[in-house]
């Protein structure tokens, strides 16, 4: 294999689709991997090459490998950059994703418009990748394992090497006398991946030789049936309604796996942490087959799925409802718990009395039993809220305005017909969650 002449081709292929790029810039730790990467890429005659390491504190030689990476990178003429993170240790998701995600966060910190981020995981690494999420009991986006290509903020992350063994890296290594970073944890099999590489790949492997041809085969089939379902989710939404609206007599018609897929798809579109197994279960048990009049809320960590009377909503946790008073002061009030802000403008053909807004107005909640004479009937607030058929959890969150003590506006939904004058300050909910 001439890894040269393919990378070339793969990063043509890349161009093709995503467009040239301003500059490559390379996730370089300094390993086997990262350095044949950089030393292909650094007589690069079109585009500029950056090499960006990353020192995660971990290890005593941490140091030493950011100094070796700026030299290495200076012999080859490359720009360099280093950034040093802490990951945190304490978020419960273990050592390996906590150095992950903080990796992935400065190295897209690290990135301008226009930049590629490349990154040297080949052949070996996939299939390490494919053999977890297997044992995780992953589905079709985790047999996928790792795309050759995936956004990464407004750039593009590219893997070029998927398909290269590691064996192929070494071999170019080796003819080109390169040194590179041999992490002692590396060769430690106390992590999940380590031990799949150190202990369970070579036992696959001496059975059967092309082991790595045959697990890259299940990723690309893996990967054809994900893109497949996501084809599918996104036919399903686009009929009923949406990622964050989705209508629930469309969806109870689908079979419990198109469910399943159709709400996996919603909460990736909407950017929100994918429901285990069991959420999604709760949500047909406890969300599909709910009363009609029922307001039940499946919760998982960072987001939760809700129920009104004919729609699946999905969306980030809801703070505790307001119970503090907001004064409305020259014309605004900034209300609490991402609720946005309500502002007042006068000369409204019609809208609340200028005395009213003269004499001091205030942003309460609601505590019930509220009124206000409604297009010439005095009307419950309880009932209008019904008929406006605003969702069940943000009617505690509606900011009601107060003159003393009388209500005179519900956000921008209802004026209290003896609080109006002509011409008036209309009333504006800025910034406002879904209400229906």
């Amino acid at each position: 294999m001439n890894l040269r002449d393919a990378l070339t081709r793969r990063l043509a292929g890349f161009a093709a689709r995503h467009g040239e790029p301003r500059r490559y810039v390379v996730a370089y730790s300094g390993g086997l991997d990262s350095t044949v990467l950089l030393h292909l890429l650094a007589d690069s005659p079109r585009v500029p090459v950056r090499a960006l390491h990353v020192d995660h504190q971990l290890h005593a030689e941490s140091g030493d490998w950011a100094r070796f990476c700026r030299k290495a990178a200076a012999a080859l003429d490359v720009e360099f950059a280093a950034a040093v993170v802490a990951p945190d240790l304490d978020s419960g998701k273990g050592l390996e994703a906590a150095a992950r995600e903080a990796r992935y966060r400065a190295l897209e910190d690290g990135l301008e418009a226009g930049d590629w981020l490349l990154s040297g995981h080949h052949l070996d690494d996939q299939a390490e990748t494919l053999l977890l999420n297997l044992l995780r009991g992953s589905g079709p986006d985790g047999l996928a394992a790792m795309p050759g290509s995936r956004p990464l903020g407004r750039n593009w992350l590219m893997r070029p090497f998927l398909d290269v063994p590691r064996s192929a890296l070494e071999r170019y290594a080796r003819e080109h006398s390169l040194d590179w970073i041999e992490d002692p944890s590396n060769a430690e099999s106390g992590q999940d991946r380590n031990f799949i590489r150190h202990r369970v790949l070579p036992v696959i492997r001496e059975r059967w030789p092309d082991a790595l041809a045959r697990l890259e085969q299940t990723v690309l089939r893996s990967a054809e049936a994900s893109a497949l379902l996501r084809e599918l989710a996104r036919a399903d939404l686009e009929v009923l309604g949406g990622a964050s609206r989705i209508a629930l007599p469309g969806l109870e018609a689908l079979s419990g796996a198109r469910q399943r897929n159709l709400v996996r798809a919603a909460v990736r579109e909407l950017g929100l942490p994918m429901p285990p197994a069991t959420v999604l279960t709760a949500i047909r048990s406890d969300l599909l087959d709910a009363r009609a009049d029922a307001e039940p809320v499946v919760a998982w960590p960072g987001a939760e799925a809700r129920r009104s009377a004919d729609a699946l909503h999905l969306m980030p946790p809801l703070p505790p409802a307001p119970t503090d008073e907001v004064p409305i002061e020259a014309g605004i009030a900034e209300l609490p718990a991402g609720l946005g802000h309500v502002l007042l403008r006068e000369g409204a053909a019609s809208g609340l009395s200028p005395e009213l807004a003269a004499g001091g107005l205030s942003v309460r909640w609601r505590q019930g039993g509220e009124r206000l004479r409604y297009r010439g009937c005095r009307r419950s607030l309880k009932k209008l809220l019904n008929e406006a058929r605003v969702l069940p959890w943000m009617r505690d969150r509606l900011p009601l305005i107060y003159a003393g003590q009388k209500l005179v506006a519900v956000a921008d939904l209802f004026l209290d017909d003896d609080a109006c004058a002509t011409p008036g300050f209309s009333v504006h909910w800025d910034a406002a969650p879904p209400l229906r």
